[in-house]
């Protein structure tokens, strides 16, 4: 014979498995904030440019602010890993083409 399954004690488990991961991202998301160097904006600053960004439509700056988070990962990763394991991601790297954060291109 089976034993019936418990249903609560599953429940229980898949909410603690919830918890744990909103916990793990909250902290991931703070650990942007500050690498990015955006913990020197006010709440209402960084709010309010979250909020623009979540609305914007536009692919075309949507897709320069992902290059620009691509770059920013891996001029990161190229400081703290062993050579071997540089450019996680796979993609080639294009000399000459780094944006600088003046550029504009993530702030409009």
């Amino acid at each position: 014979m089976r034993k019936p399954r418990d249903f609560n004690t599953e429940l229980k488990a898949l909410e603690e498995k919830a918890r744990g991961l909103k916990t793990r991202k909250v902290q991931q998301l703070g650990e942007l904030v500050i690498a990015t160097g955006a913990d020197q904006l006010s709440s209402d600053e960084l709010a309010g440019a979250l909020v623009a960004i979540a609305e914007t439509k536009d692919t075309s700056k949507r897709e320069a602010w992902a290059k620009r988070g691509v770059m920013f990962f891996e001029s990161r990763s190229r400081r703290t890993a062993p050579a071997s394991q540089r450019n996680p991601r796979g993609a080639p790297a294009q000399p000459g083409s780094p944006q600088s954060p003046a550029s504009g291109t993530g702030s409009q």
